[in-house]
């Protein structure tokens, strides 16, 4: 069997440490959309040395090289041409510096049987070097295909439906024609999907599509430059489903309902009518 449970879930990721400088922060802002307007001060701020901020979703670069590289555990056996990242959570202990060095700690949390797939969820911690103290968590759903059907639980996800109201807030963000270009570069995420229109034809899209993780920054920039006012220090943590592809070019609508300490929202994309983003919440971190 290509995957199996009792032996996985558990075992350890292979550790990788991660440090990072304001070259790398800026590259970050600046692959998921920061600049635009370049005087606009409040996207000065995410793409130029002086009072730089790092956007919270920053905290999905140091740990996606261990989020990703399960398939060398033992009871993983797969290959990672059948793997899609579905859904992604973030939480976000601390502000984020603008330059640091984290201690990363990765387990196989659960693997869950979806029938046409199986589904591996992957955590890791991420501790200031300095400190000890934690900065970023993440924890990643990958959906792997044709793994499914090994008699496991199908597991229970939470549910962030929408309210059944008028959004509070509604945000257009467009992409670059480029962006999966400058993404790839600022994140590490190489992966032949989002570059090479022959790759991407093989996987069935008519072109390279944009990195999941990308879209997640996107739309949690949006957030914070509207419903957090700007303000970075207040990002708690963001969960979301990746439930569509995005072309780059496209311009992705965000609806925002604010629920008091916590806001939820979906993402569409705008030329093509699709969800591309679902499930999703976006909380406050306390003072």
């Amino acid at each position: 069997m290509p995957i199996d449970p009792a032996r996985a879930v558990g075992a350890g990721l292979t550790r990788h440490d991660y440090a990072w400088s304001d070259r790398d922060v800026i590259l970050y802002n600046l692959g998921v959309g920061a600049g635009a307007p370049p005087d606009d001060p409040s996207e000065l701020a995410y793409t130029y040395e002086e009072g730089l901020r790092a956007l919270p979703t920053f905290g999905t670069i140091p740990p996606f090289r261990m989020l990703m590289g399960f398939e060398d555990i033992d009871g993983v056996d797969i290959s990672m041409t059948r793997v899609l990242h579905g859904e992604h959570t973030l939480v976000v202990h601390a502000p984020v510096p603008t330059s640091g060095s984290v201690i990363q700690h990765g387990t196989i949390v659960d693997i869950h049987d979806k029938g046409s797939g199986a589904l591996v969820v992957a955590e890791v911690v991420s501790v200031l070097e300095t400190t000890g103290e934690p900065l970023f968590t993440n924890r990643a759903g990958v959906f792997v295909r044709g793994e499914g059907g090994f008699g496991g639980e199908p597991g229970t996800g939470v549910a962030q439906p929408t309210p059944d109201r008028i959004p509070d807030l509604v945000v257009e963000s467009p992409t670059l024609a480029q962006q999966a270009l400058l993404y790839r570069m600022a994140s590490g995420d190489h992966n032949p999907l989002h570059a090479d229109p022959g790759f991407a034809a093989v996987a069935g899209y008519e072109r390279p599509i944009l990195h999941g993780l990308c879209t997640y920054g996107v739309v949690a920039k949006a957030v914070v430059q509207t419903a957090l006012g700007g303000d970075t220090d207040r990002f708690g943590s963001f969960s979301a489903r990746f439930t569509g592809h995005v072309f780059p070019g496209e311009t992705l609508v965000t609806r925002i309902w604010d629920e008091g300490d916590h806001w939820l929202l979906d993402t569409i994309c705008k030329e093509r009518g699709t969800r591309v983003l679902g499930n999703a919440a976006l909380w406050a971190r306390d003072a």
